[in-house]
């Protein structure tokens, strides 16, 4: 595909080309990345010693007990890792009362799977030692990193919701307050942590010194978290589903994670003229949010851990003749409420790189929200995801909590297939966002033509709840009055509101290398040689 590299929009950069490429959220994880390709690395090597490095430089959206999706091309075949984690077994419905799952503290916390995927895709796929990898970021956590701009915005945010959390102000607030911009931040509990992990290729997190830490403070506050929940988790090669759109096809790691509403937005989209209409239009985006609309009202109903999504299955909901029933139901002029469908009869981070040899990777790990539950374990550095937010206390939702179990997940590495080729690795952090770029991204590339960096740079939306909208204010004024006047309740947001419309990492193959692109929401960067 040729791109027009004439930037379209405002931010700014220009598209990285290159044989080996990395993106990412932050320089010094790309960096790390491009530091294992010229060690011989491969693709998989830049991924993971990214992704090990984002812990300590970015731990606003990601940490040591963070949860790991990922999709690779190895030069022949897609793979696809499902690495999050599982609920503690003695998280019984009855532990929990109220409308919603708790959303921060221990109560919030399940079994972390970033590391268990960092030690099985080096295993399988890695070329250089193990140990090699956690280099980058032991340096950091040592030696210290100067806090960027945005991460220095997201810390002060987290730390004043978070400070009272067990274990967080001890970490994440040195001298009583978040750092700010600039300012140095190192962790030697950090360092040691990674250590450790490295020398004993993660035994430690999962049934070593580390789990036995996590487990104590565990203990200590009530929560149910044990080392055998620790040691029993184990990691999914699930492969992918995917939808096709053209001469392309959008791949998604299989549930328990939203992955499976951009495939069911985008075989909506089918029946319509969507690849006809200008990128940027009224009717362009209205026909995505109504279809991405659609597509949340039934996974927010029937997708859970694929073990527990008996009467409405996958391929239920990505049934060709439901998902044209379901695009029926959009008026093209107006908003519409939709109700759940009858598909049955009767704060995160991702980056991607790309090496020579032509394998790609789309990578993405994350602490949910922001810090993610705020508990920090006492001496290491681990800061644990609060993805128990996830599960349903509805009785009988298939979502519902309950023992030894995966929550429903945001997090979704994306991959862009050709009829027998790679074409782009890529991934959009943000919470329920994450689909929706997912959709954006898929056809501002493939489908109109852009850049990674263009496509990256260009304004988005995000459906919220019901008739509700939110658009970033640096959409054409003229643009958002129209949705307005179809019905959508609309916001207009800065970019950085929330962060609340992610931040896009892509690698697109080329002919002999890649162009790649990288959010301009975020501090990071995409780099290449």
């Amino acid at each position: 595909m040729k791109f027009p590299f004439s930037p379209k929009y405002v931010s700014r950069r220009s598209p990285v080309m290159a044989r080996n490429v990395v993106s990412t959220s932050h320089p010094l994880a790309t960096e790390a990345g491009l530091s294992m390709l010229r060690k011989g690395g491969n693709a998989v090597d830049a991924a993971l010693a990214a992704a090990i490095t984002l812990p300590v430089v970015e731990p606003t959206g990601n940490g040591l007990g963070s949860d790991a999706f990922c999709i690779l091309w190895d030069g022949k075949e897609l793979h696809g890792l499902n690495a999050s984690g599982r609920s503690p077994a003695g998280w019984t419905p009855e532990r929990f009362t109220g409308s919603s799952m708790p959303r921060r503290g221990w109560e919030s916390v399940t079994v972390p799977g970033a590391v268990s995927a960092w030690v099985d895709l080096s295993s399988r796929f890695g070329k250089l030692p193990f140990e090699t990898l956690f280099e980058p970021a032991i340096h950091y956590a040592s030696h210290g990193f100067h806090v960027t701009p945005i991460i220095a915005d997201q810390w002060q945010r987290g730390a004043d919701e978070l400070k009272s959390q067990p274990g967080f102000a001890q970490t994440f607030m040195p001298g009583g307050r978040a750092p700010g911009a600039g300012e140095l931040f190192r962790s030697a509990d950090m360092a040691q942590s990674l250590r450790l992990i490295a020398q004993t290729k993660g035994e430690a997190f999962y049934s070593g010194s580390l789990a036995e830490n996590i487990a104590a403070f565990a203990r200590e506050h009530d929560a149910v978290l044990s080392v055998d929940d620790l040691a029993q988790h184990k990691n999914d090669w699930c492969g992918t589903i995917s939808q096709t759109f053209g001469d392309t096809s959008l791949h998604e790691i299989p549930p328990n994670g939203q992955g499976i509403a951009a495939l069911m937005a985008l075989g909506i989209l089918q029946g319509t003229e969507i690849a006809d209409l200008d990128p940027d239009s009224s009717e362009a985006m209205h026909l995505q949010i109504e279809a991405m609309k659609l597509a949340f009202a039934d996974i927010h109903a029937y997708v859970a851990d694929q073990l527990h999504m008996t009467d409405v299955t996958i391929s239920h909901l990505l049934e060709p003749a439901y998902l044209t029933r379901r695009g029926q139901l959009i008026d093209r002029t107006k908003a519409t409420n939709f109700p759940t469908g009858a598909p049955k009869d009767g704060g995160t981070v991702c980056l991607a790189t790309g090496d020579e040899s032509g394998m790609m990777v789309s990578f993405i790990q994350s602490n949910y929200a922001g810090f993610g539950s705020g508990v920090v374990v006492p001496g290491t550095g681990i800061s644990l995801q609060n993805r128990g937010f996830g599960f349903s206390t509805t009785d009988g939702h298939p979502n519902q909590v309950g023992p030894s179990k995966r929550p429903f997940h945001t997090i979704i590495p994306g991959f862009v297939m050709g009829k027998s080729a790679p074409v782009m690795a890529f991934g959009l952090m943000g919470g329920p966002m994450q689909a929706q770029g997912h959709l954006q991204m898929m056809l501002r590339t493939q489908v109109w033509g852009q850049n990674p960096q263009t496509a990256a740079d260009a304004p988005r939306w995000r459906v919220i709840s019901g008739l509700d909208v939110a658009l970033e204010n640096s959409m054409d004024a003229a643009t958002i009055e129209a949705l307005a006047a179809l019905g959508h309740r609309v916001t207009a947001e800065p970019p950085e509101a929330s962060f609340g419309f992610g931040g896009a990492q892509m690698v697109h193959r080329i002919d002999g290398g890649y162009v790649a692109g990288s959010d301009p929401r975020k501090d990071g960067c995409a780099a290449g040689f």
